[in-house]
Protein backbone atom coordinates (compact mmCIF):
# COMPACT_ATOMS: atom_id res chain seq x y z
CA UNK A 1 0.00 0.00 0.00
CA UNK A 2 2.83 2.38 0.89
CA UNK A 3 4.51 1.67 -2.43
CA UNK A 4 1.26 2.42 -4.25
CA UNK A 5 0.89 5.76 -2.44
CA UNK A 6 4.49 6.63 -3.22
CA UNK A 7 3.94 5.91 -6.91
CA UNK A 8 0.87 8.15 -6.95
CA UNK A 9 2.78 10.95 -5.26
CA UNK A 10 5.71 10.63 -7.65
CA UNK A 11 3.36 10.59 -10.63
CA UNK A 12 1.59 13.69 -9.33
CA UNK A 13 4.83 15.53 -8.88
CA UNK A 14 5.90 14.80 -12.45
CA UNK A 15 2.47 15.70 -13.86
CA UNK A 16 2.39 18.89 -11.78
CA UNK A 17 5.84 19.90 -12.98
CA UNK A 18 4.82 19.26 -16.59
CA UNK A 19 1.63 21.28 -16.23
CA UNK A 20 3.52 24.21 -14.78
CA UNK A 21 6.30 24.22 -17.38
CA UNK A 22 4.96 27.53 -18.71
CA UNK A 23 6.83 29.18 -15.83
CA UNK A 24 10.09 27.24 -16.10
CA UNK A 25 11.75 29.30 -18.89
CA UNK A 26 11.02 32.54 -17.03
CA UNK A 27 12.32 31.19 -13.72
CA UNK A 28 15.48 29.85 -15.35
CA UNK A 29 16.07 33.22 -16.97
CA UNK A 30 15.58 35.05 -13.68
CA UNK A 31 17.86 32.69 -11.79
CA UNK A 32 20.59 33.34 -14.34
CA UNK A 33 20.22 37.14 -14.45
CA UNK A 34 19.10 38.03 -10.93
CA UNK A 35 21.43 40.55 -9.30
CA UNK A 36 19.85 39.69 -5.95
CA UNK A 37 20.87 36.04 -6.26
CA UNK A 38 24.34 37.07 -7.43
CA UNK A 39 24.73 39.22 -4.32
CA UNK A 40 23.47 36.41 -2.10
CA UNK A 41 25.93 33.99 -3.70
CA UNK A 42 28.83 36.34 -2.97
CA UNK A 43 27.57 36.79 0.58
CA UNK A 44 27.43 33.01 0.96
CA UNK A 45 31.05 32.72 -0.20
CA UNK A 46 32.08 35.41 2.26
CA UNK A 47 30.30 33.69 5.14
CA UNK A 48 31.87 30.35 4.27
CA UNK A 49 35.33 31.89 4.30
CA UNK A 50 34.53 33.53 7.62
CA UNK A 51 33.49 30.17 9.05
CA UNK A 52 36.83 28.71 7.97
CA UNK A 53 38.74 31.49 9.75
CA UNK A 54 40.21 30.95 13.21
CA UNK A 55 40.52 27.17 12.99
CA UNK A 56 44.30 27.19 13.47
CA UNK A 57 46.38 28.03 16.55
CA UNK A 58 47.10 31.66 17.36
CA UNK A 59 50.07 33.33 15.72
CA UNK A 60 53.43 32.87 17.47
CA UNK A 61 54.74 35.79 19.49
CA UNK A 62 58.31 37.14 19.23
CA UNK A 63 59.71 39.65 21.70
CA UNK A 64 63.06 41.42 21.82
CA UNK A 65 64.22 43.68 24.57
CA UNK A 66 67.32 45.88 24.75
CA UNK A 67 68.03 47.40 28.15
CA UNK A 68 70.81 49.88 28.83
CA UNK A 69 72.81 49.14 31.94
CA UNK A 70 73.83 51.63 34.62
CA UNK A 71 76.53 52.03 35.61
CA UNK A 72 78.03 51.51 32.17
CA UNK A 73 80.44 48.95 33.51
CA UNK A 74 77.75 46.30 33.95
CA UNK A 75 76.93 46.42 30.21
CA UNK A 76 73.62 46.21 28.39
CA UNK A 77 71.06 43.44 28.59
CA UNK A 78 69.29 41.73 25.66
CA UNK A 79 66.12 39.65 26.06
CA UNK A 80 64.72 37.38 23.32
CA UNK A 81 61.60 35.24 23.55
CA UNK A 82 59.55 33.22 21.08
CA UNK A 83 56.32 31.55 22.21
CA UNK A 84 53.42 29.64 20.68
CA UNK A 85 50.05 29.31 22.41
CA UNK A 86 47.59 26.58 21.47
CA UNK A 87 44.29 25.24 22.75
CA UNK A 88 43.63 21.75 23.97
CA UNK A 89 43.70 19.47 20.86
CA UNK A 90 39.97 18.62 21.03
CA UNK A 91 39.16 22.32 20.52
CA UNK A 92 40.53 22.23 16.97
CA UNK A 93 38.55 19.09 16.21
CA UNK A 94 35.33 20.70 17.42
CA UNK A 95 36.10 23.94 15.55
CA UNK A 96 36.49 22.10 12.24
CA UNK A 97 33.27 20.15 12.75
CA UNK A 98 31.44 23.34 13.71
CA UNK A 99 32.82 25.13 10.64
CA UNK A 100 31.50 22.40 8.33
CA UNK A 101 28.06 22.56 9.96
CA UNK A 102 28.01 26.36 9.70
CA UNK A 103 28.84 26.19 5.99
CA UNK A 104 26.02 23.67 5.46
CA UNK A 105 23.71 26.09 7.25
CA UNK A 106 24.85 28.96 5.03
CA UNK A 107 24.02 26.91 1.93
CA UNK A 108 20.54 26.10 3.23
CA UNK A 109 19.99 29.77 4.02
CA UNK A 110 20.92 30.70 0.45
CA UNK A 111 18.64 27.98 -0.97
CA UNK A 112 15.81 29.28 1.18
CA UNK A 113 16.35 32.84 -0.07
CA UNK A 114 16.56 31.57 -3.64
CA UNK A 115 13.28 29.67 -3.19
CA UNK A 116 11.56 32.81 -1.87
CA UNK A 117 12.78 34.88 -4.82
CA UNK A 118 11.72 32.29 -7.42
CA UNK A 119 8.35 31.87 -5.68
CA UNK A 120 7.86 35.64 -5.93
CA UNK A 121 8.68 35.44 -9.64
CA UNK A 122 6.30 32.53 -10.14
CA UNK A 123 3.39 34.18 -8.34
CA UNK A 124 4.02 37.30 -10.43
CA UNK A 125 3.78 35.16 -13.58
CA UNK A 126 0.53 33.63 -12.32
CA UNK A 127 -0.97 37.09 -11.75
CA UNK A 128 0.22 38.06 -15.22
CA UNK A 129 -1.52 35.07 -16.83
CA UNK A 130 -4.74 36.18 -15.13
CA UNK A 131 -4.47 39.74 -16.43
CA UNK A 132 -3.42 38.55 -19.89
CA UNK A 133 -6.62 36.48 -20.06
CA UNK A 134 -8.70 39.42 -18.87
CA UNK A 135 -7.03 41.72 -21.39
CA UNK A 136 -7.95 39.35 -24.22
CA UNK A 137 -11.57 39.07 -23.02
CA UNK A 138 -12.04 42.81 -22.57
CA UNK A 139 -10.36 43.52 -25.90
CA UNK A 140 -13.06 41.49 -27.67
CA UNK A 141 -15.82 43.22 -25.76
CA UNK A 142 -14.28 46.64 -26.30
CA UNK A 143 -14.65 46.14 -30.04
CA UNK A 144 -18.32 45.15 -29.59
CA UNK A 145 -18.94 48.14 -27.32
CA UNK A 146 -17.30 50.44 -29.86
CA UNK A 147 -19.54 49.13 -32.66
CA UNK A 148 -22.63 49.62 -30.51
CA UNK A 149 -21.59 53.16 -29.52
CA UNK A 150 -20.90 54.11 -33.14
CA UNK A 151 -24.24 52.66 -34.22
CA UNK A 152 -26.16 54.65 -31.61
CA UNK A 153 -24.19 57.77 -32.53
CA UNK A 154 -25.52 57.44 -36.08
CA UNK A 155 -29.01 56.46 -34.93
CA UNK A 156 -29.28 59.49 -32.69
CA UNK A 157 -28.18 61.73 -35.53
CA UNK A 158 -30.98 60.35 -37.70
CA UNK A 159 -33.54 60.34 -34.87
CA UNK A 160 -33.78 56.53 -34.66
CA UNK A 161 -32.46 56.42 -31.07
CA UNK A 162 -33.16 58.60 -28.07
CA UNK A 163 -30.66 60.32 -25.86
CA UNK A 164 -31.00 57.79 -23.03
CA UNK A 165 -30.10 54.81 -25.22
CA UNK A 166 -27.20 56.74 -26.73
CA UNK A 167 -25.87 57.54 -23.26
CA UNK A 168 -26.08 53.87 -22.21
CA UNK A 169 -24.09 52.82 -25.26
CA UNK A 170 -21.45 55.48 -24.67
CA UNK A 171 -21.21 54.66 -20.96
CA UNK A 172 -20.79 50.97 -21.78
CA UNK A 173 -18.00 51.78 -24.24
CA UNK A 174 -16.28 54.13 -21.77
CA UNK A 175 -16.43 51.52 -19.00
CA UNK A 176 -14.77 48.89 -21.20
CA UNK A 177 -12.18 51.37 -22.42
CA UNK A 178 -11.24 52.42 -18.88
CA UNK A 179 -11.23 48.85 -17.62
CA UNK A 180 -8.91 47.64 -20.36
CA UNK A 181 -6.55 50.54 -19.60
CA UNK A 182 -6.53 49.52 -15.93
CA UNK A 183 -5.82 45.90 -16.86
CA UNK A 184 -3.03 46.95 -19.21
CA UNK A 185 -1.43 49.08 -16.49
CA UNK A 186 -1.51 46.10 -14.15
CA UNK A 187 0.13 43.92 -16.81
CA UNK A 188 2.89 46.49 -17.26
CA UNK A 189 3.42 46.69 -13.49
CA UNK A 190 3.79 42.91 -13.26
CA UNK A 191 6.16 42.83 -16.22
CA UNK A 192 8.18 45.58 -14.55
CA UNK A 193 8.37 43.45 -11.41
CA UNK A 194 9.64 40.49 -13.45
CA UNK A 195 12.19 42.75 -15.15
CA UNK A 196 13.45 43.86 -11.74
CA UNK A 197 13.75 40.25 -10.61
CA UNK A 198 15.56 39.51 -13.90
CA UNK A 199 18.39 41.88 -13.08
CA UNK A 200 16.89 44.78 -15.03
CA UNK A 201 16.74 42.85 -18.31
CA UNK A 202 13.45 43.12 -20.19
CA UNK A 203 11.25 40.07 -19.98
CA UNK A 204 8.06 39.07 -21.83
CA UNK A 205 5.33 36.68 -20.76
CA UNK A 206 2.08 36.72 -22.75
CA UNK A 207 0.58 33.36 -21.73
CA UNK A 208 -3.21 33.61 -21.37
CA UNK A 209 -4.22 30.26 -19.86
CA UNK A 210 -3.13 28.18 -16.88
CA UNK A 211 -3.64 24.69 -18.25
CA UNK A 212 -4.65 21.53 -16.41
CA UNK A 213 -3.38 20.79 -12.89
CA UNK A 214 -3.37 17.82 -10.56
CA UNK A 215 -2.62 17.20 -6.90
CA UNK A 216 -2.12 14.10 -4.70
CA UNK A 217 -5.01 12.30 -3.05
CA UNK A 218 -2.96 11.54 0.06
CA UNK A 219 -1.71 14.66 1.82
CA UNK A 220 0.29 13.07 4.63
CA UNK A 221 2.61 11.00 2.43
CA UNK A 222 3.12 13.98 0.11
CA UNK A 223 3.84 16.31 3.05
CA UNK A 224 6.70 14.08 4.20
CA UNK A 225 8.44 14.73 0.88
CA UNK A 226 7.69 18.45 1.03
CA UNK A 227 9.05 18.81 4.56
CA UNK A 228 12.26 16.95 3.71
CA UNK A 229 12.83 19.10 0.63
CA UNK A 230 12.08 22.53 2.10
CA UNK A 231 15.37 24.48 2.43
CA UNK A 232 13.92 26.82 5.07
CA UNK A 233 13.25 23.86 7.36
CA UNK A 234 16.60 22.36 6.46
CA UNK A 235 18.22 25.63 7.51
CA UNK A 236 16.53 25.52 10.91
CA UNK A 237 17.58 21.88 11.31
CA UNK A 238 21.15 22.85 10.47
CA UNK A 239 21.02 25.58 13.12
CA UNK A 240 20.10 22.94 15.70
CA UNK A 241 23.16 20.92 14.62
CA UNK A 242 25.35 24.05 14.79
CA UNK A 243 24.21 24.91 18.30
CA UNK A 244 24.62 21.34 19.54
CA UNK A 245 28.16 21.34 18.17
CA UNK A 246 28.73 24.71 19.84
CA UNK A 247 28.04 23.01 23.18
CA UNK A 248 30.84 20.53 22.47
CA UNK A 249 33.18 23.38 21.50
CA UNK A 250 32.32 25.35 24.64
CA UNK A 251 33.11 22.33 26.79
CA UNK A 252 36.42 21.76 25.00
CA UNK A 253 37.28 25.47 25.34
CA UNK A 254 36.98 25.11 29.11
CA UNK A 255 40.08 22.89 29.13
CA UNK A 256 43.50 24.46 29.80
CA UNK A 257 45.50 26.25 27.09
CA UNK A 258 49.19 25.60 26.66
CA UNK A 259 52.17 27.59 25.48
CA UNK A 260 55.69 26.57 24.61
CA UNK A 261 58.61 28.71 23.53
CA UNK A 262 62.20 29.80 23.72
CA UNK A 263 63.65 32.54 25.95
CA UNK A 264 67.14 34.03 26.07
CA UNK A 265 68.76 36.63 28.29
CA UNK A 266 72.15 38.07 27.34
CA UNK A 267 74.26 40.37 29.49
CA UNK A 268 77.94 41.21 29.45
CA UNK A 269 79.80 38.00 30.05
CA UNK A 270 76.65 35.98 30.80
CA UNK A 271 74.02 34.15 28.74
CA UNK A 272 70.81 32.45 29.84
CA UNK A 273 68.83 30.39 27.28
CA UNK A 274 66.12 27.78 27.56
CA UNK A 275 62.62 26.53 26.87
CA UNK A 276 59.49 28.00 28.43
CA UNK A 277 56.27 26.09 29.02
CA UNK A 278 53.00 27.56 30.26
CA UNK A 279 49.42 26.54 30.98
CA UNK A 280 46.32 28.63 31.53
CA UNK A 281 44.06 27.88 34.47
CA UNK A 282 40.40 27.99 33.27
CA UNK A 283 38.68 29.88 36.06
CA UNK A 284 36.67 32.85 34.71
CA UNK A 285 37.05 33.40 30.95
CA UNK A 286 34.62 30.68 29.81
CA UNK A 287 32.20 30.94 32.68
CA UNK A 288 28.58 30.29 31.54
CA UNK A 289 29.66 29.58 27.94
CA UNK A 290 28.35 26.01 28.10
CA UNK A 291 25.09 27.15 29.69
CA UNK A 292 24.64 29.78 27.00
CA UNK A 293 25.33 27.23 24.26
CA UNK A 294 22.80 24.81 25.75
CA UNK A 295 20.18 27.58 25.94
CA UNK A 296 20.83 28.50 22.29
CA UNK A 297 20.52 24.85 21.25
CA UNK A 298 17.23 24.50 23.10
CA UNK A 299 15.91 27.69 21.52
CA UNK A 300 16.84 26.50 18.01
CA UNK A 301 15.13 23.16 18.63
CA UNK A 302 11.95 24.94 19.68
CA UNK A 303 12.15 27.21 16.62
CA UNK A 304 12.51 24.20 14.34
CA UNK A 305 9.59 22.44 16.01
CA UNK A 306 7.40 25.54 15.72
CA UNK A 307 8.40 26.11 12.06
CA UNK A 308 7.47 22.53 11.18
CA UNK A 309 4.09 22.90 12.85
CA UNK A 310 3.44 26.22 11.08
CA UNK A 311 4.57 24.77 7.75
CA UNK A 312 2.34 21.71 8.17
CA UNK A 313 -0.71 23.82 8.99
CA UNK A 314 0.02 26.20 6.12
CA UNK A 315 0.28 23.39 3.58
CA UNK A 316 -2.73 21.58 5.01
CA UNK A 317 -4.84 24.72 4.59
CA UNK A 318 -3.48 25.24 1.06
CA UNK A 319 -4.21 21.61 0.21
CA UNK A 320 -7.83 21.97 1.34
CA UNK A 321 -8.06 25.27 -0.54
CA UNK A 322 -6.81 23.57 -3.70
CA UNK A 323 -9.47 20.86 -3.42
CA UNK A 324 -12.23 23.43 -2.95
CA UNK A 325 -10.97 25.66 -5.76
CA UNK A 326 -10.83 22.74 -8.18
CA UNK A 327 -14.46 21.95 -7.39
CA UNK A 328 -15.41 25.59 -7.94
CA UNK A 329 -13.60 25.69 -11.27
CA UNK A 330 -15.32 22.51 -12.42
CA UNK A 331 -18.72 24.06 -11.67
CA UNK A 332 -17.81 27.27 -13.50
CA UNK A 333 -16.59 25.27 -16.49
CA UNK A 334 -19.87 23.36 -16.63
CA UNK A 335 -21.94 26.55 -16.51
CA UNK A 336 -19.80 28.49 -18.98
CA UNK A 337 -19.55 25.60 -21.44
CA UNK A 338 -23.33 25.28 -21.42
CA UNK A 339 -23.85 29.03 -21.64
CA UNK A 340 -21.02 30.31 -23.81
CA UNK A 341 -23.19 33.17 -25.07
CA UNK A 342 -20.67 35.92 -25.73
CA UNK A 343 -20.95 35.80 -29.53
CA UNK A 344 -24.60 34.68 -29.51
CA UNK A 345 -25.62 37.64 -27.37
CA UNK A 346 -23.93 40.09 -29.71
CA UNK A 347 -25.57 38.46 -32.73
CA UNK A 348 -28.94 38.53 -30.96
CA UNK A 349 -28.51 42.20 -30.21
CA UNK A 350 -27.48 43.00 -33.80
CA UNK A 351 -30.46 40.99 -35.05
CA UNK A 352 -32.85 43.02 -32.93
CA UNK A 353 -33.74 40.10 -30.62
CA UNK A 354 -32.34 41.90 -27.56
CA UNK A 355 -32.60 45.48 -26.44
CA UNK A 356 -29.46 47.33 -25.46
CA UNK A 357 -30.35 47.08 -21.76
CA UNK A 358 -31.02 43.34 -21.99
CA UNK A 359 -27.77 42.80 -23.87
CA UNK A 360 -25.75 44.75 -21.30
CA UNK A 361 -27.32 42.83 -18.42
CA UNK A 362 -26.73 39.44 -20.05
CA UNK A 363 -23.14 40.22 -20.99
CA UNK A 364 -22.51 41.45 -17.43
CA UNK A 365 -23.67 38.10 -16.03
CA UNK A 366 -21.39 36.28 -18.44
CA UNK A 367 -18.43 38.53 -17.64
CA UNK A 368 -18.94 38.11 -13.92
CA UNK A 369 -18.93 34.29 -14.17
CA UNK A 370 -15.96 34.28 -16.56
CA UNK A 371 -13.93 36.58 -14.30
CA UNK A 372 -14.76 34.53 -11.20
CA UNK A 373 -13.56 31.40 -12.97
CA UNK A 374 -10.32 33.15 -13.90
CA UNK A 375 -9.91 34.28 -10.31
CA UNK A 376 -10.46 30.72 -9.08
CA UNK A 377 -7.91 29.40 -11.58
CA UNK A 378 -5.43 32.07 -10.48
CA UNK A 379 -5.98 31.29 -6.79
CA UNK A 380 -5.55 27.58 -7.53
CA UNK A 381 -2.23 28.24 -9.27
CA UNK A 382 -1.07 30.46 -6.40
CA UNK A 383 -1.93 27.78 -3.86
CA UNK A 384 -0.17 25.10 -5.91
CA UNK A 385 2.87 27.37 -6.29
CA UNK A 386 3.16 27.66 -2.52
CA UNK A 387 2.60 23.93 -2.05
CA UNK A 388 5.35 23.12 -4.55
CA UNK A 389 7.74 25.94 -3.61
CA UNK A 390 10.24 23.43 -2.21
CA UNK A 391 10.74 22.09 -5.76
CA UNK A 392 11.95 25.46 -7.11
Amino acid sequence: MKRFIFCISALWLSVSAFCQDIYTPILEQIEQNSTTLSALQELMKSQKLSNKTGLTPADPEVEFGYLWGSPIAIGNKKDVSVSQTFDFPTVYTQKHKLSNLQNNSVEYEYKSQRMDLLLTAKTTCIELVYYNALFELYSRQLDNARQIAEAFEKMQATGDANRLEHNKAMLNYTNFENEIKRIDLERKRLLSTLTGLNGGKLITFDTKSFGAVSFPSDFESWYTTAEAGNPALQYLKSQVDVNNRQIQLSRASSLPKFSIGYAGEFVKGEEFQGITVGMSIPLWENKNHVKQAKAAAKASEQMEKDAKMQYYNQLKNLYEEVMQLQENIARYNTVLNQNDNEELLFKAYNGGELSLLDYLLEIEYYFDAYDKRLQAERDLELALASLNAYQL
